[in-house]
């Protein structure tokens, strides 16, 4: 291995260390640090996979790809595996997943307050991004030889960390991504001196520089390089604490002020992975306080969002919103005028450590009155925030709701919903393992309707199918999570709601799963307190004529509704407790605006009911489907990236054509022109041995082989002829490097002079010299392949000479 490739492999893993110290500026956002150092190997891989093909003859361009696409299969094996070729090779199936978790990833983005758990959105989009970056920065230290520029990429990845998280991403993690940027900055240099060729000792001469030449010549400038990256880091690092500032800035020293009570930070309640962390805090804290007035305190379930969408491995909401907040009374899905329900009003209060950008509200809600801009998700029936300064912390907001109270016969006769309302919520992956359906059918042989086979489901997990609660039980994820918790039967809330969900729609019976809180104990004060042991994920069941149904499999846990017991006679049945009179200051009442009536009579006014729809409809209606936009929006950025070399050419090709710009500029179109066609261009050439080279190789015809010479000819004349006042003559054979230079310092080019002597005449002056670059690029493309057009025409090769030239 000579000395080029191992200067090249360690500018490669300076690059590699530089992205991994960057990136570890997002531990403050992220819980843990498995997904660090999964990035950080991921990365290795791809870095490792374009050390491997430089030293293959591929141009820098193709090992780009390249190393983008082994970036693609790394991402499919650690995000994807399950829905890719033989693990590794993306299918369809692995960019619709990677677009599931893209979406639920910037959901959890919304959803959390830092740290985020890595849910397997949010890993993908860290994991992506790292890696992207990761290739940025090895492209332009390794092949390009330019680390200071990569330090851009660098400082857009930290900055990511110090927008998000101001008051968490502090000094050390802007000294570590400092630190690795010096480091790349000195591996780069060091490769830089490799290349200098000869090594003056003193007196005897000079020779070729050896290893031991290069470590004795680096050790000085290594030196002053350490010390001057040391001193300016450190000056970066105490320059904010003798500045004045105008609050908490990226490096603020002291650490910051949470709320929360006793927990260090805020709370906020995730389907999955945040809801268990809450139900293991070892502190039940206060999230939330509300009073309410004509609700049974049994019923008072508080519902944050509602999970709609199944794909066999999770359960994820579609996000159903829109950015106005409809007038009350807001209509409820499915509720028919036979069913028995009255008003409820309740007021809620949101602690400051309680963070969520959804509402916890009962069902159905019918009104709610907030502070903020907010908008509403129809699926979840609340108001939810797209801003992430706005959230629930701090606030009191009123609710007006129903109280539902369906029959058991209302229930057992309730019709099939509506054709495509039941097909959506019904629908389960063809790859959701049979055992879900063959357990749900043995469970509810003997069923005579849906209703009867989702209360024999509820016995089922709570009483005769031996279940186990249990917190502690990972949750799971992929296709085999359902099969594995009906094997071992112990799980806590998710593994019960999503399980019996997922079974019900075997079975034909729309369900969904809701996520919120249980109706939390009674203070002596008359208010309910709801504590983070309070979060809870339950079932729902649609029933046409009564909406969605909540029911409760978990067993020992929450309340079992009234219509999936065992009716009994009047005089046993338990009194319902009564709810302490709040006090008079304290006690809700309805809005004076509100249109909500003391009993909504749907079969009269129609003004609770709202025909069963779903987000997919909605959608259509609306003629804007979003993932499609997405991929829209997606495959323009990528046209216009796969563009930008052509486009800069053209750009550049247009400047250097101008009348102004004279022969020089018309001679380095051609020479560039010539090299997007395969002839390499040589800096030891005159202008005239480039051009009969050029001439031969491409096998120009006459009238290009003319127009090659006569601009060749009126180079050289205004190299060593300018006018008005002679510049000093370049040394024969200096190239045309040198001739520039001299022509610089004599002020200027005669481009009047260049014309006559090449016949051109007055033409030139007034179109410059277009016509002699459109023949002799038609008689370079003459005779090669549509494949080697199309090369030169989008990844021209001069593009990288192109760019830093700028000329």
């Amino acid at each position: 291995m000579n000395a080029v490739q191992t200067g090249d492999i360690r500018t490669g893993l300076a690059a590699w260390l530089a992205t991994v110290l960057a990136a570890s500026s997002l531990l403050p956002l992220i819980d843990g640090t498995d997904w660090l150092a999964q990035a950080a190997l991921l990365l290795l891989a791809q870095s490792g996979a374009a050390a491997l093909l430089r030293h293959t003859p591929l141009p820098s361009g193709v090992v780009a790809l390249c190393q983008l696409g082994v970036g693609l299969l790394l991402l499919t094996m650690a995000s994807a595996g399950e829905y890719a070729l033989a693990g590794v090779v993306p299918t369809p199936e692995v960019f619709e997943r990677f677009g599931q978790l893209l979406t639920a990833g910037g959901d959890d983005i919304g959803r959390y307050t830092t740290p985020a758990p890595a849910t397997d959105g949010i890993r993908l989009m860290v994991w992506g991004g790292v890696l992207l970056v990761g290739l940025l920065v090895d492209l332009l230290a390794v092949p390009l030889r330019n680390a200071a520029a990569a330090g851009l990429p660098l400082l857009a990845l930290f900055s990511v960390a110090a927008g998000v998280g101001q008051e968490a991403t502090g000094w050390p993690y802007f000294a570590a991504a400092g630190l690795g940027y010096l480091v790349l900055l000195l591996s780069e240099g060091g490769e830089r001196l490799s290349h200098w060729g000869l090594f003056y000792g003193g007196p005897g001469g000079g020779r070729w520089m050896t290893a031991r030449d290069l470590s004795y010549a680096a050790r000085p400038r290594a030196r002053a390089g350490r010390r001057i990256g040391a001193l300016t880091l450190g000056v970066a690092l105490l320059t904010p604490l003798l500045l004045p500032g105008l609050g908490d800035g990226l490096l603020d020293m002291d650490e910051p002020e949470r709320a929360g009570a006793g927990t260090g930070g805020l709370v906020s309640v995730d389907p999955v992975v945040a809801l268990k962390d809450q139900l293991n805090q070892p502190e039940n804290i206060r999230l939330l306080t509300y009073r309410t007035d004509g609700a049974p305190p049994r019923e008072m379930y508080l519902r944050l969002t509602a999970l709609d969408e199944f794909n066999g491995a999770e359960w994820s909401s579609s996000n159903w919103r829109q950015a106005e907040v409809p007038q009350p009374p807001w209509p409820v899905t499915g509720l028919g005028g036979d069913v028995e329900f009255t008003s409820a009003v309740t007021e809620i209060r949101a602690s400051d450590a309680y963070a969520q950008r959804s509402l916890p509200v009962p069902y159905p809600a019918t009104s709610v009155t907030a502070n903020g801009p907010w908008s509403f998700d129809r699926g979840s029936q609340t108001l939810v925030s797209e801003n992430s300064s706005l959230t629930s912390s701090g606030q009191t907001y009123q609710v007006e709701h129903l109280v539902v109270r369906p029959t058991r016969e209302q229930l057992a006769g309730a019709p099939e919903a509506e054709g495509s309302f039941q097909e959506y919520y019904t629908r389960v992956p063809e790859e959701l393992p049979r055992e879900v359906r063959e357990t749900a059918l043995e469970v509810t042989a003997g069923s005579a309707n849906a209703y009867e086979e989702a209360v024999a489901l509820q016995e089922w997990f709570t009483q005769s199918g031996g279940f186990r609660y249990d917190t502690r039980v990972e949750s799971g994820t992929g296709t085999e999570a359902i099969v594995n918790f009906l094997e071992q039967k112990e799980g806590f809330c998710v593994h019960f709601a999503f399980t019996m969900a997922a079974m019900a729609r075997s079975l034909g019976i729309p369900a969904q799963v809701a996520v919120g809180f249980t109706p939390g104990s009674r203070t002596a004060s008359g208010e309910y307190e709801v504590g983070a042991h309070n979060a809870h994920a339950w079932p729902e069941l649609y029933f046409e004529g009564v909406g969605w149904v909540r029911f409760e499999p978990t067993p020992g846990q929450g309340n079992a509704p009234e219509y999936t017991q065992p009716e009994r006679p009047d005089n046993e049945r338990p009194a319902e407790p009564e709810p302490t009179e709040p006090t008079e200051s304290r006690e809700p009442t309805p809005s004076a605006s509100s249109s909500v009536p003391e009993r909504c009579d749907p079969a009269v006014d129609g003004a609770c009911r709202q025909e069963p729809t779903t987000p997919e409809q909605d959608r259509d209606e609306s003629g804007f489907p979003l993932w499609p936009t997405l991929w829209g929006g997606g495959g323009l950025l990528l046209l216009l990236l796969l563009a930008t070399p052509l486009l800069w050419r053209a750009r550049m090709r247009a400047r250097r054509l101008a009348p102004e710009a004279g022969p020089l500029g018309a001679w380095r179109e051609l020479t560039d022109s010539a090299w997007d066609y395969g002839i390499v261009p040589q800096a030891s050439e005159t202008p005239r041995q480039a051009a009969e080279r050029i001439i031969r190789v491409a096998q120009l015809d006459e009238a290009a082989a003319a127009a090659v010479r006569e601009l060749a000819t009126a180079v050289e004349a205004e190299l060593f002829a300018p006018e008005p006042s002679p510049a000093p003559a370049a040394p024969a054979g200096a190239g045309v490097g040198a001739a520039a230079a001299a022509s610089a310092s004599a002020g200027g080019g005669a481009a009047a002079a260049a014309s006559a002597s090449a016949g051109g005449g007055e033409p030139e002056s007034r179109s410059g010299w277009r016509r002699q670059i459109s023949l002799a690029r038609a008689g370079l493309a003459a005779g090669l392949p549509r494949l080697a057009r199309l090369r030169a025409l989008l990844l021209p090769r001069s593009a990288g000479r192109v760019i830093p030239r700028r000329a």
